[in-house]
C-alpha cells in the first residue's frame, strides 16, 4: 500500500500495483497505480467531498462508478486544455492527471454560496420564472448575471483547444453495445456464425460487472471466463473490439454514433486525437449495456458517503478500494447483500443491513451467519453529517423511527433499471413490469434488441443465455447461421426474493431525487401543483433528468414520487423520450479535424502555383481560393483592380473561372429535366449552342442563373455560380430522384474536371487564335453564344462564346491536369498585347458596369422579374419549379423594388453598398425607404462610382434624383437613376 492510499486494500482488484500514477486534484498531489480511475483513486487516498451542487451548493460525493453518476464532475486539465464536466468514474488515473473541483467559491471545503441552502424555501423549482420578474430592466443588467455566476457546472476554456479530434467509420452486420456476459455471448454467437460483428464497451476492459463481482463460470473465477472469450473474438477475422467505446446515439437506417476517448497515451504523442467520433452502418444492434442502479430518497440523502451499493461493491472488488471505514447498507432487493457479504470478506466492518423488506427470504439468514445484523422493514430517514457522513437515521417504511446507526459510508439499493436509451432511439417505448419494479424495453423494433440486464434479466444465467440468443437472432434474420446454444457456460443460480419499491422514504426534510440538478420531492410535488402534470412538463419545469447524466439515476425515481404523488400507478404515468446522446460527447469530437482552416476543404485551381508566383492576393469563393486582384509594386488593391479592369476594356485580359459549377446533365429525357428546372426553356436549344438560364426555388424566388451547353441530343453541360454549385446539385438530384422519378436523367458534378479560364477583351479573339491555332474562331465559326468541341488535339478543348464583361469574350475549358500548361499558352500568345490576369476584384467591376445581376442580387428575397427579366418570365407557357408559388400577389406586385443602375449626380460621390434611397430631402426613417444600393464599384471605365440598386418602381423612375443615405457614416449622396446596364447597351462589342 502506497503512503496516503489510506483506504486501499493490501491485495486484490484490477489494477497495476507495480506502476504508481500520481495526479492532482485541487492543487494536491494523490497516488494511486495504473488501472484507477480518477475516482477510485481519490477514494483510495481518503477524498469524499469531491463537489458542490448545481443549485445550494452543497457538499457532494461520488455516488457511482460509471457514467451514471451525477456528482462526481470535474475539470480536467488547465487553461486551453481545460475540459469541463467530466465524471471523476470514468477517468483514467494517468500520471500528470491535473483535476479541480467546480461550481465552488473560494473553495471545495468553504463554499460561500452554501448559503443558497438557507433560501431554499425561495429557490423552489421555477423560482427564477417567478422571482426576477420586477422590475423588467433588471432582468439583463442584474439579474441574469448574477444567475449565471451563482449556476452552472464547470468553466468552459478561454482560448482555442490546443488537442485534435478525428472521425472515423465503420460497417457491420451486428454492433454490440456492452462488453459485460451478455455482450460477451451475443458477440460470439455472432461472430461464429460470420456475420462482421464489432463489439463496443465503454471501458478500458472487458467483462462488464464480471470484473467485480465475485462469480465463478465453468467452476472458474469469472475473471478466466472473460479472458477466455476475449482471446476468441479477437481471434475471429470478423469480430472487431473497440474498448474505452461508448455507443452515444442510434439514427434511422442503421446508422449509430460512438465515441472512443483514445488511451492516455495521446497525452504525449502528438498524432493521436484525444476523442474519436465513430459513425457505424449496421444491420443489426445488440444493446446489451446492462441495468443501472437507483439510489433510494429519504432526507439529505446527498451527504458525501452516501453511494450505489453496486459501486461500493465495484470499487471494493476492481479497484480494491474500501470508500468508508463503517458501513451501513440499505435496500429493498437482495443484491445489495452481495455488497455487505463482499466488504465483510475484505474485512470491512458493516454496521447492518437495513432491508426495506419484512420478509427479505434465505439472503437475510446468510448474512446473520457472517455476523451481520439485518434490519428488516427498515428504511433510512435521515444522512446525518456535514461535508462527510457520521450517521443514519433508520425508519420503517411508514415513518416510525427504528434506530440510529453510525458509519461514514451508506450503500444504498433502490432496485434497478434496465438502460434502455439506446432502444429508446430506435423507437422502442419502454414497457412498465411491476415484477421488475422497472421500465424494460417493449421489443419489437426490428433492427434492434436488448440482453442481458438491459432487457430486464438480472441473474448471471439469464444474461448469458439472453445474450447468446441475442447475437444468434440478429446473425439469423441476417442470413447467417449460428450453432444451438448447447454448451452455454456454467454458472450457479441464486434464489431472489421479491423487491419491494420504494420512490420516497417518509419524512419532512430535503429529499433530493435528481442530484445533479438539485430536484426535490418537493420540487415536483410543486410542479404537479402548479399544473405541470405530464412527465415531458414536469422534466422541463423542474429540470429532472435534464443534466449531463440525462437522468440515468433519477428518472425513474422521479416517475414514480410523481405516480404517488398524483395516486396514479407508475405505468400511468409514462415515461420521457431517450434522445442522443446517451452519454455526454465533447463539442470537439463533433467538429473532428473539421475547425480552422480545416472548417472546409480549401480547394485550389489548377493555376493556383501560378496565380501564387504572380503574387496574387487570394478570396475565399465558396470552398475554393479564387484569386481576388494582382497587386504590382506600389499598388493597392484598388489601383490593381482598375489596371486590370481596363486591361479587359482595352486589350485583353485572362481570369480563373474554373470554380464555377459545371453539371453534366445526360440521358433520353435530359432536355424536358432542363426545361422544367429553368424558367426558360432548353427544349429547342440547338447542339453547339449556349442558352443563360435561371433557375427559381421551389418559393418562387431566384435560385441561381448560369449557362448551359448542349454537347448532344442527351447531353447538357450546366454551369453555376461557384458558391451555389453544392446546392444546384443537391436541387437537381432531388428532383430527378423525388419529383420526377419518371424522367431517364442523370446528373454529375464535373466541377473538378475541367479548368476554365475567361479570355475577355476587344483582343481576346486574336490571343486565342495564336493559342490555338487548329479552331476556326471567327464570328461564322464560333457566334456569340456558340460553342466548340475540339476532339483532335493532345487533349480535348471546349471554347464557349460566351461574355459576363460586356467584352468580345470566350471561355477555355481543358481536363483539370492540362489547365497551368493552356493558361500559360494564353499568356503567352497575348504577351504582344499586354494581356493582364484579372481577378475577382476586376471582375465585379466589370459585371455592375455591364448590368449584370449576381450574388448581391440573388439574395434570397428577389424574383426574375426584379432583376429585369419579366419578358422572359411572361413567354413561358411551360411548368417550372417555382412558378406557382411566383405568382403569389406578393412577389408578382408592379410596385416591387426593381434592379436600376445609379450615378451620383456630383463628381466624385462616393457610394456605398446597403445604403438607401430617398426621396431628396427625406428623412432618413425605414419607413421613407424606397430601395437600397446591392452592388457598388469605382468606374475606372467611366471614372466614377456606379451602383446596382432595388428601387421601388424602378423601371418608371429613369432620370429621377434621389439621395443614398448611408446613416452609419452620417452619408447622403445625390444620385440619378439610370438603365443598369452602363456599358455598350446595345451589346456592339460583345457580338464583335
Amino acid at each position: 500500500m502506497s503512503e496516503g492510499q489510506v483506504r486501499r486494500l493490501p491485495s486484490g482488484g484490477h489494477i497495476d500495483r507495480d506502476r504508481l500514477v500520481s495526479v492532482r486534484f485541487d492543487g494536491r498531489l494523490y497516488q494511486g497505480y495504473a488501472g484507477d480511475t480518477l475516482a477510485s483513486l481519490l477514494l483510495a487516498n481518503g477524498v469524499q467531498l469531491i463537489g458542490r451542487s448545481f443549485k445550494y451548493h452543497r457538499p457532494r460525493g461520488i455516488l457511482a462508478a460509471g457514467h451514471e453518476e451525477p456528482n462526481a464532475l470535474v475539470e480536467l486539465g488547465e487553461g486551453q486544455c481545460r475540459e469541463p464536466n467530466t465524471r471523476a468514474t470514468v477517468i483514467e488515473a494517468r500520471d500528470g492527471l491535473v483535476a479541480s473541483s467546480q461550481n465552488r467559491f473560494p473553495s471545495l471545503r468553504f463554499d460561500l454560496l452554501s448559503v443558497n441552502g438557507l433560501l431554499h424555501r425561495f429557490l423552489v423549482a421555477g423560482f427564477y420564472y417567478k422571482t426576477f420578474m420586477w422590475p423588467a430592466s433588471f432582468w439583463e443588467r442584474v439579474y441574469e448575471r448574477q444567475i449565471r455566476r451563482a449556476a452552472g457546472l464547470g468553466r468552459a476554456a478561454d482560448s482555442a483547444d490546443p488537442d485534435h479530434y478525428e472521425h472515423a467509420h465503420a460497417h457491420a452486420d451486428v454492433v454490440v453495445a456492452g462488453a459485460g456476459p451478455a455482450g460477451l455471448m451475443a458477440a460470439l454467437a455472432a461472430g461464429l456464425s460470420g456475420a462482421r460483428v464489432l463489439l463496443i464497451e465503454a471501458g478500458p476492459l472487458l467483462g462488464g460487472r464480471l470484473l467485480w463481482e465475485q462469480e465463478h463460470v465453468d467452476d472458474a473465477p469469472a475473471a478466466d471466463w472473460v479472458a477466455s472469450v476475449e482471446v476468441r473474438l479477437r481471434g475471429m477475422d470478423n469480430v472487431r473490439v473497440l474498448t474505452r467505446t461508448s455507443l452515444t446515439s442510434v439514427y434511422d437506417h442503421g446508422v449509430l454514433s460512438a465515441v472512443e476517448q483514445v488511451p492516455p497515451l495521446a497525452e504525449t504523442a502528438e498524432h493521436l486525437p484525444r476523442q474519436r467520433l465513430w459513425v457505424i452502418r449496421s444491420r443489426q444492434l445488440v444493446s446489451a449495456t446492462g441495468a443501472l442502479e437507483r439510489p433510494l430518497v429519504f432526507d439529505d440523502n446527498d451527504r458525501p458517503g452516501v453511494m450505489l451499493a453496486t459501486a461500493v461493491r465495484r470499487y471494493l472488488n476492481q479497484f480494491a478500494v474500501a470508500p468508508g471505514r463503517r458501513f451501513l447498507v440499505a435496500t429493498n432487493n437482495d443484491d445489495a447483500y452481495r455488497t455487505a457479504f463482499d466488504l465483510a470478506a475484505a474485512g470491512c466492518e458493516v454496521a447492518a443491513i437495513a432491508d426495506a423488506r419484512t420478509e427479505p427470504g434465505a439472503v437475510a439468514e446468510q448474512a446473520r451467519e457472517l455476523g451481520i445484523r439485518v434490519l428488516t422493514g427498515a428504511v433510512p430517514a435521515r444522512a446525518i453529517g456535514g461535508q462527510s457522513l457520521r450517521r443514519v437515521a433508520l425508519q420503517d417504511p411508514d415513518g416510525v423511527p427504528k434506530a440510529s446507526v453510525d458509519c461514514d459510508c451508506l450503500a444504498v439499493s433502490g432496485g434497478f433499471s434496465p438502460d434502455v436509451s439506446l432502444l429508446s432511439q430506435c423507437g422502442d417505448q419502454p414497457v412498465w413490469d411491476a415484477e421488475l419494479a422497472a421500465f424494460r424495453p417493449a421489443g419489437g423494433v426490428e433492427s434492434a434488441s436488448a440482453a442481458g440486464s438491459a432487457a430486464g434479466a438480472y441473474a448471471l444465467a439469464d444474461c448469458l443465455a439472453g445474450g447468446y440468443n441475442a447475437g444468434r437472432d440478429a446473425a439469423h434474420k441476417l442470413g447467417f447461421t449460428v450453432a444451438e446454444s448447447g454448451a452455454l457456460p456454467r454458472v450457479a443460480v441464486r434464489p431472489e426474493a421479491p423487491i419491494r419499491p420504494i420512490w420516497r422514504c417518509p419524512g419532512s426534510g430535503k429529499a433530493f431525487v435528481d442530484l445533479q440538478n438539485d430536484v426535490t420531492v418537493d420540487d415536483i410535488r410543486l410542479a404537479d401543483q402548479e399544473g405541470f402534470h405530464s412527465v415531458e412538463h414536469l422534466k422541463r419545469y423542474t429540470t429532472l433528468g435534464m443534466g449531463t447524466d440525462q437522468g440515468k439515476t433519477s428518472s425513474v425515481n422521479g416517475l414514480g414520487v410523481l405516480a404517488q404523488i398524483q395516486q396514479r400507478a407508475i405505468a400511468e404515468v409514462g415515461t420521457t423520450r431517450f434522445r442522443p446522446p446517451a452519454v455526454p460527447v465533447a463539442v470537439g469530437a463533433y467538429a473532428g479535424h473539421r475547425r480552422g482552416q480545416e472548417f472546409a476543404p480549401v480547394r485550389r485551381t489548377a493555376m493556383d502555383d501560378w496565380h501564387r508566383q504572380q503574387g496574387a492576393l487570394f478570396i475565399e469563393a465558396g470552398h475554393w481560393l479564387r484569386p481576388s486582384c494582382y497587386p504590382r509594386d506600389g499598388e493597392d488593391i484598388a489601383a490593381a483592380t482598375w489596371r486590370e479592369a481596363l486591361a479587359v476594356r482595352h486589350s485583353v485580359g485572362i481570369c480563373d473561372v474554373s470554380t464555377l459549377g459545371k453539371i453534366d446533365v445526360m440521358g433520353p429525357d435530359a432536355a424536358e429535366f432542363l426545361n422544367r428546372i429553368y424558367l426558360n426553356g432548353f427544349l429547342k436549344l440547338p447542339v453547339g449552342k449556349v442558352r443563360y438560364g435561371v433557375m427559381l426555388r421551389p418559393d418562387g424566388h431566384l435560385f441561381d442563373d448560369g449557362t448551359t451547353s448542349r454537347f448532344a441530343d442527351d447531353h447538357f453541360v450546366t454551369t453555376t455560380t461557384t458558391a451555389n454549385a453544392g446546392r444546384v446539385l443537391a436541387h437537381m438530384e432531388f428532383h430527378a430522384q423525388v419529383a420526377w422519378p419518371d424522367l431517364d436523367v442523370n446528373v454529375a458534378s464535373a466541377t473538378e474536371q475541367w479548368a476554365t479560364m475567361a479570355v475577355a477583351g476587344p483582343r481576346s479573339r486574336e490571343t486565342l487564335q495564336r493559342a490555338l491555332p487548329e479552331a476556326d474562331l471567327s464570328n461564322e465559326a464560333l457566334p456569340f453564344m456558340g460553342f466548340l468541341n475540339l476532339l483532335d488535339g493532345p487533349y480535348p478543348v471546349r471554347i464557349f462564346r460566351i461574355s459576363f464583361s460586356g467584352e468580345l469574350a470566350y471561355e477555355v475549358s481543358v481536363p483539370w491536369g492540362y489547365g497551368s500548361a493552356m493558361w500559360r499558352r494564353i499568356m503567352a500568345a497575348g504577351a504582344d498585347f499586354g494581356i493582364s490576369p484579372y481577378g475577382t476584384e476586376a471582375l465585379g467591376v466589370l459585371r455592375i458596369e455591364k448590368g449584370h445581376p449576381a450574388g448581391p442580387e440573388f439574395d434570397g428575397r428577389t424574383t426574375a422579374e426584379d432583376i429585369g427579366l419579366a419578358g422572359m418570365v411572361e413567354k413561358q407557357k411551360k411548368d417550372y419549379v417555382g412558378k406557382v408559388l411566383a405568382a403569389r400577389p406578393g412577389l408578382a406586385d408592379t410596385c416591387r423594388p426593381r434592379l436600376v443602375g445609379l450615378r451620383p449626380l456630383e463628381p466624385g460621390g462616393r457610394l456605398r453598398g446597403g445604403a438607401h434611397l430617398l426621396e431628396p430631402g427625406g428623412d432618413a426613417t425605414i419607413e421613407n425607404s424606397l430601395g437600397w444600393l446591392s452592388s457598388v464599384t469605382h468606374s475606372p471605365h467611366l471614372e466614377q462610382w456606379i451602383a446596382l440598386a432595388f428601387l421601388r418602381d424602378g423601371d418608371q423612375r429613369h432620370g429621377q434624383r434621389l439621395d443614398a443615405v448611408f446613416p452609419l457614416k452620417g452619408e447622403s449622396v445625390p444620385v440619378e437613376v439610370c438603365s443598369p446596364c452602363f456599358i455598350d447597351p446595345q451589346g456592339s462589342r460583345l457580338r464583335g
